[in-house]
């Protein structure tokens, strides 16, 4: 008699081998995404962290809409200014806390398909990296950026989705594709940005 296949086996073998076949682009080399190193412990905050926010307490209005990111709990937050529309984001956040850049921003420039550079000191830690990546499926940006008043830094997407929920960036904030997409689409030049 034959034994059947258990279809939660079969499915999560499959899944590893079809994501085993893709090469791993800039954003995915080791090093640069925090991993759990021993995942028996419990995470805490995760349920707790991710949890819905009054605006109030952070913006005095909402002129323009308003985006806070909470690096502790790895979300991004928006309001629209009539605060019919509420959004709540995961996020990848900075890998360490000298590259972690909090306060007030606002949103100077919208790209849909972004190319990336690195910066100086990006090359400097890792000078084996390209000096530029255009729009695509290897450009670490994702399918959209919103660039924020402070040079270098942006709100942008990733075509690395483990990077979500984990320190992992080089100082932005960063979403899955569909998520930017839909931000971006709800936000303008001059969104307020608050980064705590």
């Amino acid at each position: 008699m034959m034994q059947s296949i258990n279809r939660r086996i079969f499915l999560g073998t499959s899944a590893a081998a079809i994501g085993g076949l893709s090469a791993p682009a800039l954003a995915q080399q080791a090093g640069t995404t925090e991993m759990e190193s021993d995942i028996t412990q419990a995470v805490r905050r995760n349920i707790s962290s991710f949890r819905a926010l009054t605006w109030k307490p952070y913006f005095s209005d909402l002129k323009g809409g308003a985006i806070l990111v909470d690096v502790t709990s790895r979300a991004a937050h928006f309001w629209s200014e009539d605060e019919s529309v509420y959004r709540l984001y995961p996020t990848s956040v900075p890998l360490t806390e000298d590259l972690t850049r909090r306060g007030r921003t606002r949103i100077v420039r919208k790209v849909v398909g972004p190319s990336w550079r690195p910066t100086p000191a990006m090359k400097r830690r890792n000078p084996e990296w390209p000096d530029f990546v255009p729009p695509g499926p290897d450009n670490p940006l994702g399918t959209h950026a919103l660039y924020l008043s402070w040079t270098y830094y942006r709100i942008h997407g990733t075509q690395d989705t483990r990077k979500i929920g984990r320190r992992s960036s080089n100082g932005c904030i960063g979403l899955y594709n569909e998520h930017i997409k839909e931000l971006f689409g709800l936000t303008n030049v001059g969104t307020q940005v608050l980064l705590i």
